[in-house]
């Protein structure tokens, strides 16, 4: 049986610790002993950024918040979904520590990902960019914790409220979309984004493109004003 290997350690701002761990060509961040996100089953990430980007394939600049970078899988997938060269992609990244593996540990996941220029690394809180926006984006993507049930990040919650949605609304164009990744269901906070003004949709897709496909992640896409 081949071995876990500990490849790196970090603290995040809130105090908690993540590593880095390689088992068997699979890379894996975990968190107080929970698996937060692994190499190996990263499909519904992909279909996240599928799903929020290509509607606006056909806007000449369009702008995209991304709250997480995690492996990149969300990130590579909107910058394939969407060609354009005057396309932006901000991406709220609360531990630096995660922009540097993927530089160097996690750098064959998706190759030359960070080098592309249209891409925008910001190391703070994607609550943070929300608020100073207004109008400015045509889809904000949350790939931040385990959804709405959060269990990772003291200040993760707060982005799913009716006072966090609201301020989600206030960031997006009008008609712009908000996407929202999580490992399940949660009838709750469809409810939640239809209250805070968004005609919102809960999703179940596949988490991975191999091993099983009955396994499923959920994604809501809610748009601002009518979908």
């Amino acid at each position: 049986m081949k071995p876990y290997k500990h490849i790196a350690k970090t603290t995040t701002p809130e105090g908690e610790s993540l590593e880095l761990i390689e088992h068997d060509g699979t890379f894996m961040i975990c968190s107080q002993g929970e698996q937060l996100m692994t190499s190996f089953s990263h499909g519904s990430e992909e279909t996240l950024a599928e799903l929020a980007c290509s509607p606006f394939a056909p806007v000449k600049q369009p702008k995209f918040l991304i709250g997480g970078l995690g492996m990149g899988y969300t990130l590579a997938a909107a910058s394939r979904t969407i060609h354009k060269q005057r396309a932006r992609f901000v991406v709220a990244e609360l531990t630096s520590a995660i922009v540097d593996w993927n530089r160097t540990h996690l750098s064959s996941l998706n190759p030359g990902l960070l080098d592309d220029p249209r891409i925008d690394i910001q190391i703070k809180p994607v609550q943070k960019l929300i608020r100073q926006a207004h109008a400015e984006y045509h889809a904000i993507l949350l790939d931040v914790d385990n959804g709405p049930s959060a269990f990772h990040g003291k200040n993760n919650d707060s982005l799913y409220t009716l006072k966090g949605l609201r301020e989600i609304q206030h960031a997006l164009k009008g008609g712009g979309l908000l996407a929202v990744w999580s490992a399940r269901s949660d009838k709750a906070f469809t409810r939640t984004l239809r209250k805070a003004g968004f005609d919102a949709h809960e999703h179940a897709v596949a988490a991975a493109h191999k091993g099983s496909k009955r396994r499923t992640h959920t994604i809501w896409i809610a748009r601002k004003k009518s979908y």
